[in-house]
């Protein structure tokens, strides 16, 4: 099963406060420049570390740019066993807009 659902910032921001897990597949510069609150970075290098560590019952949110590559990242998540995946429509770029005082830079 490779299903997620695409979601806009406002219902997002709704899931991370409900608990839910946020990862952001952009690149490390641009995360470390600012990303959404409590989001992980994830990438080749530690996505089955990821995969090992998380919770699958548990909502996951993915965050890319502009929301186009979150969509095949989620999809891969989704086959991965996790229950509920989902892709941030717009990206960090939407949600910075949309959520300028909820962006870390830790």
């Amino acid at each position: 099963m490779s299903d997620f659902q695409r979601i806009d910032p406002i219902q997002a921001s709704e899931l991370l406060q409900d608990g839910a897990q946020l990862a952001d597949i952009r690149d490390p510069q641009s995360y470390q420049q600012g990303h959404i609150p409590g989001a992980v970075r994830l990438d080749n290098d530690n996505l089955a570390q990821f995969v090992a560590a998380a919770d699958k019952q548990t909502p996951l949110l993915v965050c890319c740019y502009h929301g186009n590559s979150s969509q095949p990242a989620a999809a891969y998540l989704a086959s991965l066993g996790f229950n509920a995946v989902y892709s941030l429509d717009g990206g960090f770029e939407l949600w910075r807009q949309q959520f300028p005082d909820q962006i870390s830079h830790d």
